[in-house]
């Protein structure tokens, strides 16, 4: 590209690499990183989620609501801010506000906030959990918002989504078929539902482990006890 140079030229000098990172620096430093000191904007986008467990005649909503840093910059980025629970049932509400303080600040305070999804999925509920549609295991309602954080994470783009392949899918599929016609058991009309007398994968929690061709293999995430 050309550029047409309107004035005389009575000097120059070449850039060094050093000049070049004292500039590139300089820009860096302008560059909105995510700290508690960060303001809150007055409209904020978000997603919300409805949480139904059998352990309450009432749903739980969780709103997690995201801040988008240096707007319309090359170094965009969208960043969770804060994380509200309503519910009608007010017996939980002294632990559903605690907990969701303490995650808001996590994500306020900047730096990675993805350890929190697997430390709340891997709390249990001494008297037991309980099973969702599709056969996922829940061994907690608090494992169950880790759960949500997890898919939220996901679609803002801070964790990455476990992909299968087409040719895992298909033999996980060609398994399935063959699993449910040895035992004669009709297939399931929702495509989410596995064999009744499947376990429970230790990696996905969703009961779809079955035993075939001597190898426990889960039909959901594709995990197997064979590699």
């Amino acid at each position: 590209m050309s550029k047409k140079i309107e004035k005389k030229i009575v000097g120059y000098k070449v850039v060094s690499d050093e000049v070049k990172a004292e500039t590139e620096a300089k820009d860096d430093t302008n560059i909105i990183q995510m700290h508690e000191k960060v303001s809150r904007p007055e409209t904020l986008s978000g997603s919300t989620y409805k949480i139904k467990t059998p352990l309450s005649d009432h749903a739980m909503y969780l709103t997690i609501n995201d801040i988008i840093l240096n707007e319309g910059s090359d170094h965009e980025q969208r960043r969770p801010f804060e994380i509200f629970l309503n519910s009608k049932n007010m017996d939980q509400f002294q632990w559903i506000s605690a907990l969701t303080r303490v995650i808001s600040a996590v994500f306020r305070k900047g730096g990675d906030c993805t350890f929190l999804v697997e430390e709340l999925k891997a709390i249990f509920d001494p008297q037991g959990g309980y099973f969702k549609s599709g056969g996922r295991f829940m061994p907690s309602i608090v494992a169950e918002i880790g759960w949500a954080i997890e898919d939220h994470l996901q679609k803002i783009g801070l964790l990455a989504k476990t992909e299968i392949s087409e040719h895992q899918q298909k033999i996980m599929d060609e398994k399935k078929e063959e699993f449910e016609s040895k035992l004669k058991v009709k297939p399931s009309p929702e495509p989410s539902e596995f064999p009744e007398n499947a376990q429970v994968c230790k990696k996905c929690s969703v009961k779809a482990v079955i035993l075939m061709d001597g190898c426990m293999t889960c039909l959901n995430c594709g995990d197997s006890k064979c590699g």
